[in-house]
């Protein structure tokens, strides 16, 4: 399956970057997308990128489903009327079990090189103290300046 073509067909691409198409027929190529655990369910709004997901693994390449495992305890700047309630690490935990098996029933998570993974942001943030944050974010603005 040529990933752009079909996507092109399903009216789903609106724009794309220059040499995309030729990033995808020269390797494979990883893409992820993220996904809320703060419910136990996906909901419509997860339809469409799990769709994406799910035609860039047939087409050979990488999906990976990255979880906000942290970004999911804070609150919600999504500017709603009242703020998300913050959860355990337990209860998202559980959310994000009850989430990876949905996606079980459309990603192939062992099939080799392109087997779909799931990435949990908690892992990269759970060891990082809040001065440590500030240093990185200072470090990551004086690079973009």
């Amino acid at each position: 399956m040529e990933l752009i073509k079909e996507l092109t067909w399903r009216g789903m691409i609106h724009d794309i970057m220059p040499g995309t198409e030729e990033q995808l027929t020269k390797e494979i190529t990883s893409a992820y997308v993220g996904f809320d655990p703060t419910a136990d369910s996906l909901h419509i709004g997860n339809l469409v990128p799990v769709m994406l997901l799910k035609f860039l693994q047939l087409s050979g390449h990488k999906p990976i489903a990255l979880v906000g495992g942290a970004t999911g305890m804070i609150g919600d700047p999504s500017g709603k009327s009242a703020e998300r309630q913050l959860l355990s690490l337990e209860d998202i935990n559980f959310n994000l079990e009850a989430q990876k098996k949905q996606l079980e029933q459309f990603l192939d998570f062992d099939c080799g090189d392109n087997s779909a993974e799931i990435v949990n942001n908690y892992d990269w943030f759970k060891d990082i103290n809040l001065l440590d944050f500030f240093v990185i974010q200072e470090s990551i603005l004086l690079l973009v300046i």
